[in-house]
């Protein structure tokens, strides 16, 4: 897939990076030259040129960009005009980085309707993480469902998912199961690693050390780790 990134700071260079990582071809776009400078050889073109001006932003190709990150952080109002320039020149998908909500309301009101809030989302989900006894992880679907990995409680050890009957008992679905396995670094510091064991089955026996993923609503989730 081909993606425009708008912007290249912290956020904006991530994406772009890891987007190239994965094999999609990456224009990434800033007003600093010294950004665009250091990442010319993280991700396939980069470009310097100011996308609140619909001149310079009619030189990229967005129509032919499967979607556009307008990833400017620092000012709202040069992200709001940036994003005004895509959309009026009829880019396919647009998706906006916001920092506040009166700039999803802006937004919202221009017709963007995929926002994200990156620094919000991370502290939701670090919170979500460190005060939920056995969260390791969550990716929340709505704000009420959620995906999750957690460690295998005690009252599960040794047991089968036919067993526990979580669907039932809980009305939660266990997707898969992960086992921990254990090497020494390059500096002989032990490192965890997790190997996924493919969809859960029935038959599956809970480990001491498996870790779950759970599918469910948070607050069936939160009763089965209570």
């Amino acid at each position: 897939m081909n993606f425009l990134i708008i912007g290249l700071g912290n956020f904006g260079s991530s994406l772009a990076i890891r987007l190239t990582e994965l094999g999609h071809e990456v224009i990434g776009v800033d007003t600093s030259m010294t950004k665009v400078q250091a990442l010319k050889n993280d991700i396939t073109h980069t470009i310097c040129a100011d996308c609140t001006d619909v001149h310079a932003a009619k030189e990229l190709p967005i129509q032919n960009s499967d979607a556009v990150v307008v990833c400017i952080g620092e000012h709202e109002g040069n992200s709001i005009m940036a994003t005004a320039v895509i959309k009026q020149l009829n880019a396919k998908r647009i998706i906006g980085r916001i920092v506040s909500d009166t700039q999803a309301t802006v937004l919202n009101a221009m017709g963007i309707e995929e926002l994200i809030h990156p620094e919000k989302e991370s502290a939701n989900k670090l919170a979500k993480n460190l005060t939920t006894v056995g969260l390791i992880d969550t990716f929340d679907l709505t704000d009420r469902y959620s995906i999750v990995k957690i460690d295998v409680p005690e009252k599960c050890e040794g047991k089968s998912l036919q067993e526990l009957d979580l669907r039932k008992k809980f009305s939660l679905t266990v997707l898969t199961t992960m086992k921990k396995t254990h090497k020494r670094g390059l500096l002989g510091f032990k490192q965890s690693n997790l190997e996924v064991q493919g969809i859960a089955k029935a038959e599956t026996i809970l480990s001491k050390e498996d870790i779950m993923v759970v599918f469910g609503m948070d607050k069936d989730i939160e009763r089965f780790l209570a």
